[in-house]
């Protein structure tokens, strides 16, 4: 049976730099999991492996996306799918690495059979929103699918606009969907490896690299992102560091304040990020530690068992 690695963990825990290495023991091809990476335009401020670290291993799914576009589980489960049986087709191992754990549950497991939604219903569902607000087209949602409504907040606006958008297309509620039993999208077995550092470091680690974005030119990259004058609902838009920087493009906070602030949102989401795999995801290895040379060459030697092993 094919086989797939997968690397989870949480932002800036270095489980990129642990896929690549794992890609270049065995062959490999790194397949990015992180809803934020798949988009264009944000390399710093989504902290994508660099155009070096590329070099030393294939890498897909990193920035096929352009900004103005939404990525589901859904969609991105269909892209790494076709990245793994591609990779399988040329005797590579994909090493999927991420911290969105939806993604990876809708690879490993599956989704419930959501039929795709044209764009032409997801133009009209945003032009809808952007007209109504947050708060009037919860209001509205709540009228013609009290249900999913009743689940979601008003703040959250990619969410109200998929309920929506599903409802428009299918005529039925996205909570009637989620209630059908998942799909498993490919045969595979699985080897699952948690990254989960101590917390004060991994908080250390989070402050460290948001600091060293804002050296590297994340402020620029902010500046050419708003620049294209996009829908304020767009996910990139909210990706981890945009919302503060912005504020100082608009004249709204200092460069000091914003940087706070992002690392303050960042290590919360960091937080979540680590409660949700603790509790949601069943790993066969989880890795607290720094990593070191002797704990590499132990991951590396169970991933080694992993592919000569057949399943029972």
């Amino acid at each position: 049976m094919n086989k797939v690695v997968v690397i989870a963990g949480p932002t800036a825990s270095g489980k990129s730099a642990l896929a690549i290495a794992i890609a270049e023991a065995f062959d490999g091809v790194v397949v990015n999991a992180d809803s934020m990476q798949v988009y264009d335009g944000l390399r710093i401020l989504t902290a994508r492996p660099s155009v070096e670290d590329e070099r030393r291993a294939p890498h897909r799914l990193y920035g096929v996306l352009p900004p103005t576009e939404l990525c589901s589980a859904g969609r991105w489960c269909g892209l790494a799918v076709e990245v793994c049986e591609d990779a399988w087709r040329r005797g590579k191992l994909p090493v999927v690495v991420g911290g969105t754990g939806l993604y990876l549950k809708a690879l490993m497991e599956g989704l419930s059979p959501i039929p795709d939604v044209p764009e032409a219903v997801r133009q009209e569902t945003r032009a809808h929103f952007a007209a109504l607000g947050n708060q009037a087209f919860h209001g509205a949602l709540a009228e013609i699918d009290p249900r999913m409504a009743a689940r979601l907040h008003p703040s959250n606006s990619q969410r109200l606009m998929r309920a929506w958008e599903v409802l428009a297309a299918t005529g039925r509620s996205l909570a009637d969907w989620q209630a059908e039993p998942p799909v498993a999208p490919v045969a595979a077995r699985f080897s699952v490896l948690a990254v989960l550092p101590a917390r004060e470091r991994l908080y250390a680690q989070c402050d460290g690299r948001f600091t060293a974005m804002i050296e590297r030119g994340a402020l620029a990259e902010v500046h050419a992102l708003m620049a294209r004058g996009l829908d304020p609902a767009l996910p990139v838009l909210k990706a981890l560091g945009v919302p503060e920087l912005a504020g100082v493009l608009r004249g709204e906070t200092s460069l000091e304040q914003a940087v706070a602030a992002a690392q303050t949102a960042t290590r919360h989401y960091a937080k979540r990020q680590m409660t949700w795999f603790r509790h949601q995801l069943a790993a066969d290895q989880t890795v607290s530690a720094q990593l070191s040379e002797s704990l590499q060459d132990e991951i590396l030697s169970n991933i080694r068992r992993f592919l000569l092993t057949e399943a029972e």
